[in-house]
């Protein structure tokens, strides 16, 4: 039996590894992977991949692009929503919506659990990251993990700050620039800001359907400070900058966004109701898709025509 301060070292690392193994069984896979919200990985996958297509570089093998790809899936999507649903249990609990493919409901008991689950994906990427990329790509990706939770976490809590919870929100933008960074491209800056305006529009609009359980929750976003139709213009104002952002890389990209998410938000100041922002809510998720769609078949185009 050892009693020196190496075996008790030993020990306490092995009763930590222990806890750690039972909190991280005591929540299922699948509630884990409802936490992350996949319907919703579009918004960093797709962001990622854009920005390869942007750099024309569609076939590359290097490794480190693929391991942030497979990053961009569950780990960091379960980092920027396992830290939203802990941090909005009172919201959540007061919200139709939450329970099931928009968002989970973290009971008490999964609290501890989920932090395991974060924790145990993301730090382990992170740090062969700091060892595989740039200094500036890892820097930038830091950036964004960092914004993702202060958004949810206090004290500086994004979310419960109107327009800075927006702003903050650019970091969905972010992931557009690693391939750049990482593979020595030029940094496409027009997709980038387009991309970063078109994100706090989105943010304000897809929150109009929680503004009701928001202000009962005691949560003043962007969405409960300018009322419904406020919220509707608001977001039309940063659609309309990002069409005319997107305006000199593709006309053809920047109408679609302009008419399917202006359309989204003219509908919505025409019914300013928690109801209607619900029921547009599936077409807010799909934007990605359709403008990302249209723009991906442009620019593939572009790179088999050698015009890119």
């Amino acid at each position: 039996m050892s009693g020196g301060p190496g075996g008790r070292s030993a020990a306490g690392t092995d009763h930590l590894a222990e806890a750690a193994s039972r909190a991280v069984r005591s929540i299922r896979p699948r509630q884990v992977l409802t936490v992350s919200r996949p319907a919703l990985w579009i918004n960093t996958v797709g962001v990622l991949v854009t920005g390869l297509w942007l750099c024309g570089q569609l076939s590359t093998l290097n490794p480190a692009f693929w391991l942030l790809l497979l990053y961009l899936t569950l780990p960091y999507n379960l980092l920027i929503y396992g830290l939203n649903d802990l941090s909005d249990r009172a919201e959540d609990a007061l919200s139709t919506r939450k329970g099931g493919w928009q968002g989970a409901r973290v009971q008490a008991a999964e609290t501890t659990p989920l932090l395991f689950w974060i924790l145990g994906l993301n730090l382990p990427f992170l740090l062969l990251f700091a060892w595989l990329l740039p200094l500036p790509a890892l820097g930038l990706l830091l950036l964004s993990a960092a914004l993702f939770a202060g958004y949810s976490l206090s004290p500086v809590r994004f979310k419960a700050r109107p327009l800075l919870d927006g702003l903050s929100n650019v970091a969905y933008a972010l992931p557009l620039v690693l391939p750049a960074l990482l593979l020595g491209r030029p940094v496409p800056v027009w997709a980038l800001l387009a991309l970063c305006a078109y994100s706090v529009g989105k943010h304000a609009f897809d929150a109009a359907q929680d503004s009701e359980s928001d202000r009962e929750a005691g949560l003043n976003t962007t969405a409960v400070w300018l009322g419904m139709r406020g919220t509707a213009l608001y977001s039309l104002c940063w659609f309309v900058l990002a069409g005319a952002l997107l305006w000199p890389l593709s006309r053809l990209s920047s109408g679609v966004l302009l008419l399917v998410c202006g359309g989204m938000a003219l509908r919505l100041w025409q019914r300013p109701t928690p109801a209607e922002a619900a029921r547009l809510y599936p077409l807010s998720i799909v934007t990605p898709w359709i403008v990302g769609g249209v723009s991906g078949v442009q620019l593939v185009y572009l790179l088999v025509r050698g015009l890119y």
